[in-house]
């Protein structure tokens, strides 16, 4: 993966790692400093051999948000995966990462041709972005274990995270992506 991944630019998209997800905030998911532990595996990782990162964070523009609110505890990147100076954070008001933003100009400036993604939530901004980036001709990674999500209901039925993230994960793998657990894209570093 790293072999041929070396051979064309890639960035890392670190996707709404925000505090609100976490214990206490105002839309905790399943897991999430499971997801964050891995995302700040591949940082590490990617600041290592120093190739780029960035740092996409929501912020609700909703009249009835409740959560990513400007101005808030909630709405900060989580210290797992905090931004230094010299990395880029875009932000967002969409579940798409690319939809009224920079990140698409910011990476063709940059002649990114690869995005390893990860964060939160799997259903929602990883799904969304991740679609819109192979739209957009990118060839994509998604680490599974570096992802995370929260119970869904439909139906009158409750869908448990666990769930809700494998099959997401399940329709992202092949077309759109390749599904991998963060220590496979680490081993190939």
């Amino acid at each position: 993966i790293w072999a041929k991944m070396e051979n064309e630019m890639k960035a890392l998209l670190i996707i709404d790692i925000q505090n609100d997800y976490f214990k206490d905030g105002n839309c905790e998911l399943v897991n999430p400093q499971i997801a964050s532990a891995n995302a700040k595996k591949l940082l590490e990782k990617f600041r290592e051999k120093n190739m780029p990162v960035f740092h996409i964070q929501h912020i609700s523009v909703r009249e009835n948000g409740t959560y990513f609110l400007p101005n808030t505890n909630g709405v900060l990147i989580h210290e797992d995966v905090k931004p230094l100076e010299n990395e880029r954070i875009i932000t967002k008001n969409f579940p798409n990462s690319f939809s009224k933003t920079t990140l698409l100009e910011e990476l063709k400036k940059q002649d990114i041709k690869e995005l390893v993604i990860c964060g939160m939530m799997s259903h929602m901004c990883i799904d969304t972005t991740t679609r819109a980036a192979f739209d957009l001709g990118f060839d994509c990674i998604v680490s599974y274990d570096a992802c995370c999500t929260k119970d869904l209901e439909f139906n009158k039925n409750k869908i448990m995270a666990q769930d809700v993230h494998d099959s997401f994960m399940a329709s992202l793998n092949g077309i759109f992506s390749k599904v991998l657990h963060t220590n496979e894209i680490l081993q190939d570093c």
